[in-house]
């Protein structure tokens, strides 16, 4: 399935994306709020840079006034002097408040890229976590966000101080003499002409280094998260052979960069030291022959060293503002995909509160594939009568969890419709049918932090009381009055510490909390012992009651007494009914019985 190519980032209308330019152009306008701030930016750096040029010319004329032509006049010397001293000064407190508010502004500009990013990643469909690795998304949030921070702190401020600088220099140059003005001129076609040449080569290594990061990041995320099966494997060293691969290939690619990037600044030192000796031998002839005044040429080579001093910085930066068009692309990549599956627009969605929700389930004639050319599910046809209990059984790869995923709108499905209380779920606001809609999963997810944070899911409007209440309901107080702070034990990720039933009982507790109209529990007793598995037996008992109840069963013990039974195989419903009935047809269900039955009597 293939996102389309709109979003709004919150700050301005959707509209497509068409290249390179519409990627830096999107996250520029991230910096419109701020228009006053770097306006204040360039005027603040105008005036220090103006300040900071004019020294120069004071001591041309200290030269050539009065030192050249013998003049003593201490009165002059002590009053350029303060005016020198107070440039010195005025230039100081403009640069101080310009990095201030530089930072301020680049900081917060990022700051919204980073929430807006994190944001719209929560918000897309699952197709889309489908195709990226959650390396690569991490990469996207912090790596990226930062290097863009870097362009709004660093190369933003050599464009606006050394492009300001850069042409006052040359205005004061050309007052001073025009001919020694033009040669030093002449060296700007040189300049650009190696910048274009190096352009697409750095551009090349850096993107290299980033996407190599950016496997080495997955690799170690996945290797983290599957440790327990390294270890128990004894995978050690294999994982750790194709680390040191990985990080070998990182390190070959940040070399090639930074060699790239160290030829094109020192091409730039050799370029300046080369007009710096030109300008001071064709100056220093003219003062010998009278053409100029000394003053004029010890100005004119303050000038041309700080000439070279903004080409330096903005040259230098030329990676950074490389680095930060990658990443920019990269982020706006994130930021453009629109999810597949999208909210009605208001004239289309369905008037239903989730206190009325019944919890009928229809689905008709529906037909889904993750791939349009491999149908996972096929002409299904499924009636769920408000409080009844339902089983889901089949083999692997039948659609069972797919089943699931479609009624809570992770996909859409390609064919026919899916309708709660008789309205399609398109019809229905996301947020709203997740409320009618709870799923406890085979393995249930805990967040770092304590325990009543995990139930309420961080909600502060849900009370303590509620949550308290809400774990007696589903029989896991006991278990967490056994634990050192009570509810208020600190859980580390995904819950370590706690066994699968525990966790599985809070799983429980946030279906009370949140009051969904219909619950799916997706394997949700498959991992767990018979003695843990019966007290979760009993929250389910107890959390159902009253709601309308999908169970997707490993353990057919779990949905022997079921309302109803559908037997999936091969994306389609083969058979449906109690136990009893479907034991009677002695025919898919059956065979399944049996295998269970016979495993379990072999384990």
């Amino acid at each position: 399935m293939q996102q389309t190519s709109t979003v709004s980032t919150g700050h301005e209308p959707e509209r497509p994306v068409k290249g390179k330019a519409s990627a830096f152009r999107a996250i520029l306008s991230y910096a419109r709020p701020h228009a006053w701030t770097f306006t204040a930016i360039a005027l603040c750096s105008l005036l220090g840079i103006s300040a900071d040029l004019l020294q120069p010319y004071l001591v041309k004329i200290v030269i050539d006034d009065h030192l050249a032509i013998g003049r003593n006049d201490t009165g002059f010397l002590v009053g350029i002097s303060l005016v020198y001293f107070a440039l010195a000064a005025i230039s100081f407190a403009f640069t101080y408040v310009q990095n201030n508010l530089l930072q301020y502004a680049g900081q917060s500009v990022v700051a919204r890229i980073r929430k807006d990013l994190f944001g719209h990643i929560s918000r897309l469909s699952m197709s889309f976590f489908d195709r990226f690795h959650t390396g690569s998304l991490v990469t996207n949030v912090s790596s990226d966000t930062e290097t863009i921070s870097q362009f709004f702190t660093q190369v933003l401020l050599s464009l606006i101080r050394d492009g300001m600088m850069l042409v006052l220099i040359i205005y004061f140059m050309f007052k001073l003499d025009p001919l020694l003005a033009w040669y030093a001129v002449l060296i700007l076609p040189v300049v650009a002409i190696i910048a274009v040449s190096f352009r697409s080569y750095l551009r090349r290594t850096y993107q290299q280094a980033r996407s190599r990061l950016s496997r080495l990041i997955a690799f170690t995320a996945e290797n983290l998260a599957g440790m327990f099966l390294i270890q128990s494997f004894r995978q050690e060293k294999e994982q750790i052979r194709r680390f040191d691969e990985q990080n070998r290939d990182y390190l070959a690619a940040n070399i090639r960069q930074v060699r790239s990037n160290v030829l094109f600044n020192r091409t730039f030192d050799i370029l300046g030291n080369a007009a710096l000796a030109l300008i001071v031998w064709l100056g220093g002839k003219a003062v010998l022959d009278g053409a100029i005044q000394f003053g004029v040429l010890y100005a004119f080579i303050s000038y041309i060293r700080q000439f070279f001093q903004p080409i330096n910085q903005i040259t230098s930066q030329w990676n950074t503002l490389q680095s930060t068009t990658v990443s920019m692309e990269r982020i706006w990549r994130i930021l453009s995909t629109e999810p597949d599956v999208r909210d009605p627009r208001p004239e289309q969605t369905a008037s239903l509160q989730p206190e009325d929700v019944k919890g009928r389930i229809d689905f008709e004639n529906v037909s889904f594939g993750y791939n349009p050319d491999m149908p996972v599910i096929t002409n299904l046809n499924l009636h769920i009568a408000p409080g009844q209990m339902i089983g889901v059984v089949g083999a692997t790869g039948a659609g069972k969890s797919t089943l699931i995923s479609l009624l809570n709108r992770f996909y859409d499905r390609s064919e026919g419709s899916i309708r709660i209380d008789g309205n399609d779920i398109r019809s229905i606001p996301q947020e709203l049918l997740h409320r009618m809609v709870g799923l406890i999963q085979q393995e249930p997810f805990l967040f770092s932090g304590s325990i009543i944070d995990n139930v309420r899911l961080f909600r502060q409007d849900i009370s303590r009381e509620q949550v308290i209440e809400a774990c007696r309901f589903v029989g896991a107080h006991p278990m967490i009055g056994r634990l050192p702070a009570g509810y208020d034990t600190l859980l580390s990720e995904r819950g370590s510490g706690l066994s699968a039933g525990e966790r599985q009982l809070i799983s429980f507790a946030r279906i009370v909390v949140f009051e969904p109209k219909i619950l799916i529990l997706d394997e949700a007793t498959a991992n767990l012992d018979s003695h843990t598995e019966q007290l979760v037996q009993q929250a389910l008992h107890t959390v159902s009651t009253g709601r309308t109840t999908i169970v997707i069963a490993h353990r057919l013990s779990t949905v022997m007494h079921a309302d109803n039974i559908i037997a999936m195989k091969d994306g389609q419903i083969v058979e449906q009914g109690t136990h009893g009935t479907l034991m009677a047809l002695d025919g898919y269900y059956a065979d399944l019985y049996r295998h269970a039955k016979e495993a379990g009597s072999a384990g």
